[in-house]
């Protein structure tokens, strides 16, 4: 990782991130509660590590990196991520989007609102991406 992701990362971390980052790990936890929510908490896990970190990564749809759909980018995942957004997606998609607009008052906070407005479109619709060094 470059250096200047590390500085963005140790910012990010400490301005906020972790905030975020712990709300994805209560969304996965929740999930994996139940069971039944076992394949969102994965993606959850996955996207709760990159919302810790997010700067020196990104995050792509699985198809577009193997090149072949799996039953994450076909109609189960579209399925899978209809159930997301209505169990967790939105709110998580609101915190992000709220932590932007209070971020990118200043003008030290727009870099850290632009990642947290990546990350709520991430937030709406998980299933089926994968987190990729950038």
């Amino acid at each position: 990782m470059p250096p200047v992701s590390i500085v963005l990362n140790i910012l990010w971390i400490l301005f906020g991130g972790i905030y975020m980052a712990a709300g994805w790990v209560i969304a996965a936890v929740i999930m994996a509660i139940t069971i039944i929510g076992l394949p969102w908490a994965r993606a959850a896990f996955n996207i709760a590590a990159y919302t810790l970190l997010p700067f020196g990564q990104k995050a792509v749809r699985r198809d577009s990196l193997t090149g072949q759909p799996d039953i994450g980018t076909g109609p189960l995942g579209l399925v899978g991520n209809v159930i997301w957004f209505v169990l967790a997606g939105w709110w998580l998609a609101l915190g992000h989007l709220i932590t932007a607009i209070v971020l990118a008052v200043t003008i030290i906070g727009i870099p850290f609102a632009w990642a947290h407005l990546k990350l709520a479109g991430i937030a709406l619709w998980p299933i089926g991406k994968v987190i990729v060094p950038a």
